[in-house]
């Protein structure tokens, strides 16, 4: 059934393998055999990858010799290669928004793998939809905007100073905002860091003299940004100090970037025993650790033994079911900072944990740990740890009773005079930034990125980028990593001078329009706006502003709004391919 566009088609079809994910669980080829009669069809063909460098040369090689005017590559989510194959049409001189993805994968090998014959008929219908898109789709020219060579970096953690420094390094202007009355956030708390040894203090104070003494940063402490007005590329944020509106600054900005950090789990009243004498936190101990001149004392006595007790906070059945990564070697590294104290050497030390997780090279740590004596004990799942003061004239403060289901799962009652409970990373409460800047927030409370592989600092809001702890639990050196990561992504666009976004966004019948407002109260980007037309007044849309999310659609009376690429004709196409009659598949 061939749907009709007003010009004759030529549609290049291209079903992965996906190496088996697709393959596997759908008939590939029947799904080839099956959308290849379609008229508007010329090329049908499978490939074992195709976001393989050879598949999409055969592809350009196609759209070249045989004059395609569009494709439709069938394989995995459009999250993961939706550039991937828009420059690959690019290279072959084919508009890139001729070009429509079809997740075979995650929509329909993988939820159908216990039924081949039914995933290939959906396969076949999905496809069949994406040859319909394909056919009604029209030639778009991205959106050019300029832009300010100025960044607002938001967090004075070790991410931000560093981002902010190799920003200004590039050229380019930097506006630095932090909460606190200081600069250095977590680690310009913290004595010696693993693996390298040195002062966290040390690390950032150094930070922070180079931002002080470099010409393109200009630092704002105590402050928080309290608005943002203005389109991608050329942004005006208002800065408050000091919680007094009568202080508001406004500076422009090409882009964001934001380093807000974490918090450390706060751990509620009688948790593992937390509230009793010689109880502490992570951070607590290190801070202790840290502050220590000669041998380890808590409450004026020597610290003969200390049980640090492992995902406190963290792989929760409800709640932060995430693993936050370092705490296992932040424990670590903390017991063998105990060991190199005066008399360390002598403080029993135990370990009691569910997975260790020092990943990498800081398994050394681990590996070193045990040489020193550490002793290590591992727990189940459901079976926690628990911690009780120890009876009066009881030589040690506090007992753990636990179970090691690495030798015989006895229960185990170990007495100690701390006990370390190795807290983990939880969001920190950034509620009126989320609702300015509108960032996208995760299910586990973090800031969300497009992609965790190919777009790593990214966000869903065009020139706001997001790194170190507050999109998800990093040690310093992952967070300095990512914030350098952020820099290369804002700088490549702001030194240009320009940018290029995707015209995907709504469009507004002047003649239908009335203005009843309901367009601009779903829209969360506020990208209509009223203007006055030829005697009424009508909606436009902000073509920088808008993101092509589709909010506007339904809720106009006078269907006066479409989305350029995904009309409302696309969409009717698609659901028409997918109910078209086919013969049932028989293999």
């Amino acid at each position: 059934m061939s749907m009709p566009s007003g010009r004759e088609r030529r549609i290049g079809v291209y079903v992965c393998h996906c190496g088996g994910n697709i393959s596997d669980y759908v008939d590939v080829d029947k799904v080839v055999s099956s959308v290849q009669a379609d008229p508007d069809v010329v090329v049908a063909k499978t490939a074992m990858f195709t976001c393989s460098d050879a598949s999409q040369q055969e592809m350009i090689d196609d759209i070249k010799e045989q004059k395609l005017d569009g494709i439709v590559v069938a394989s995995c989510s459009p999250k993961l290669h939706t550039f991937t194959f828009r420059e690959a049409a690019k290279r072959a001189d084919l508009n890139p928004y001729e070009y429509t993805q079809v997740n075979l994968r995650e929509q329909c090998s993988w939820t159908h793998t216990d039924d081949k014959l039914g995933a290939t008929d959906k396969a076949v219908r999905l496809v069949r939809a994406g040859i319909a898109h394909t056919r009604l789709s029209e030639p778009l020219e991205p959106i050019v905007v300029n832009t300010v060579p100025a960044t607002l970096v938001v967090g004075g953690g070790v991410s931000g100073l560093r981002a902010a420094i190799g920003l200004a390094e590039i050229g380019l202007t930097v506006y630095l905002v932090e909460k606190e009355r200081e600069l250095g956030g977590w680690v310009g708390r913290f004595g010696a860091m693993y693996p390298h040894g040195k002062n966290g203090k040390g690390l950032t104070d150094h930070l922070v003299r180079e931002i002080g003494e470099h010409p393109e940063i200009t630092v704002f402490t105590d402050s928080e940004v309290v608005g943002k007005a203005g389109t991608f590329g050329n942004l005006e944020i208002t800065v408050r100090a000091g919680g007094d509106s009568s202080s508001d600054q406004t500076v422009q900005v090409g882009s964001v970037i934001v380093a807000t950090g974490f918090d450390s789990y706060r751990v509620s009243e009688d948790e593992f025993g937390y509230g009793n004498t010689g109880v502490l936190t992570l951070p607590e101990f290190v801070e202790m650790v840290d502050a220590a001149d000669g041998a380890l004392e808590y409450g004026g006595k020597p610290v003969r033994s200390v049980a640090y007790i492992y995902c406190v906070g963290s792989r929760q059945t409800e709640g932060n079911t995430y693993c936050s990564r370092y705490c296992c070697t932040a424990a670590i590294h903390a017991s063998l900072s105990v060991g190199r104290l005066p008399g360390g050497d002598g403080v029993r030390q135990y370990h009691l944990y569910r997975d260790i997780r020092s990943y990498g090279a800081y398994e050394l740590l681990y590996n070193e740990s045990r040489d020193q004596g550490d002793l290590y004990l591992r727990f189940p799942d459901q079976e926690p740890p628990v911690v009780a003061p120890s009876g009066p004239g009881a030589e040690h403060r506090l007992t753990v009773t636990t179970r090691d289901v690495l030798t015989d799962g006895e229960e185990l009652t170990v007495p100690v005079d701390l006990v370390v409970l190795v807290t983990g990373m939880v969001p920190r409460e950034n509620g009126s930034l989320i609702q300015t800047l509108k960032l996208p927030v995760g299910k586990d409370g973090f800031f969300n990125e497009i992609h965790p592989k190919l777009r790593p600092v990214e966000t869903v809001v065009d020139g706001v980028y997001i790194c170190g702890a507050c999109q998800s639990p990093k040690n310093s050196a992952e967070a300095v990593g990512s914030g350098l990561a952020a820099v290369a992504q804002s700088a490549s666009i702001l030194k240009r001078g320009f940018a290029e976004l995707d015209p995907l966004i709504a469009v507004v019948d002047q003649d239908a329009c009335t203005w009843c407002g309901e367009c601009l109260a779903v829209c969360p980007y506020d990208a209509p706006v009223q203007v006055e037309g030829e005697g009424k007044s009508v909606a436009v849309i902000d073509k920088a502003a808008c993101k092509g999310c589709g909010a506007c659609i339904p809720v106009c009376p006078k269907d006066a709004i479409d989305l350029q690429g995904y009309t409302d004709a696309q969409i009717r196409a698609m659901i028409d391919g997918l109910v078209q009659e086919m013969v049932p598949c028989d293999t």
